[in-house]
């Protein structure tokens, strides 16, 4: 049965709001490791998984009752991976940008939800769309030539760029996770399954980089375990549901919310001000994202009608 207006409206006002502590979080567990190297970011990312990966454990049991239709399992492994490259690129990201920049680029998936359904489904995006595609990648680019931004970034071009690369992954899991659940999974046995192999495919990495396990203070794991709890259960889980009854394009037009939110709590937490040119281009990419997401929205009532 399809869910209300209001039950849907209701999964995304508290999807956003969780999401949005996530890179606060983020910030406040590298701080505590005292590290910002790639090694404790994967760390970070692989570790957020596996707790949420545990909490819902209990999930699993619904699989032998599960019917799932074929092409299932390849969807939830393909969306598994990308929620793993999506983290190892965002996170990262928030070693080298700041909040706001890492989090606007980050949320282009609008973009390139429109962009990925047109290769995938053979529908080519109205013209608004496209016209919103080129006024986004236009503020893209004043964010990513900024050079005045507040933040502990070292290498802002980098993070910048990772946080795109993490736009164009969440993208790709939000697509393959809808088709998933389409086949057959419930969205707490996707999440579980999703998560744990995302989980898995991430944890091999700090090993690689030389990064220990259990060498951080306690503090670190707390922070982490926040992000488990509530960005990723509350607000990742929120969003898979939503995006499995209505136009993806839409589910991330409402996730551009999130910087919003992210920003301000940067700004309570961290006094982080945002440059000038941050701000601006911010705007300009939002803007660009929400009349690009308007024209698929558009497009798709009509092809509904």
């Amino acid at each position: 049965m399809r869910p209300t207006g209001i039950t849907i409206a209701s999964v995304f006002i508290a999807g956003v709001l969780a999401v949005s502590t996530a890179s606060v979080f983020i910030r406040l567990g590298l701080e505590a490791a005292h590290s910002t190297g790639p090694g404790v970011s994967l760390l970070i990312s692989a570790l957020r998984l596996a707790f949420a990966t545990l909490l819902l454990v209990p999930a699993l049991k619904g699989l032998s009752k599960a019917k799932i239709q074929p092409g299932g399992w390849a969807f939830v492994i393909g969306a598994g991976i990308f929620l793993a490259v999506h983290f190892a690129t965002w996170i990262t990201s928030l070693s080298y940008t700041s909040v706001a920049a890492s989090t606007v680029l980050v949320n282009t998936n609008p973009i390139w939800v429109a962009l990925i359904s047109w290769l995938w489904f053979k529908q080519a995006p109205p013209p608004l769309t496209l016209a919103g595609i080129a006024i986004a990648f236009a503020g893209g680019i004043v964010v990513g030539i900024d050079g005045q931004n507040k933040a502990p970034a070292s290498n802002p071009a980098l993070g910048n760029t990772l946080a795109g690369l993490g736009a164009l992954a969440v993208s790709l899991y939000y697509l393959l996770g809808r088709e998933a659940q389409r086949r057959g999974f419930s969205i707490g046995l996707y999440a579980a399954v999703a998560y744990g192999i995302a989980a898995v495919t991430l944890l091999p990495w700090p090993l690689v980089l030389h990064t220990g396990y259990l060498s951080f203070p306690p503090a670190f794991y707390f922070w982490v375990l926040l992000l488990a709890l509530i960005p990723q259960l509350v607000g990742h889980t929120s969003f898979n549901w939503a995006v499995k009854w209505i136009n993806p394009v839409l589910v991330t037009l409402v996730i551009l919310l999130e910087p919003v939110g992210a920003s301000l709590l940067a700004f309570l937490a961290f006094g982080e001000t945002p440059g000038p040119r941050v701000l601006l281009g911010g705007l300009v990419l939002l803007a660009g994202v929400a009349l690009a997401a308007t024209g698929s929205s558009r497009a798709n009532t009509k092809a509904d009608a």
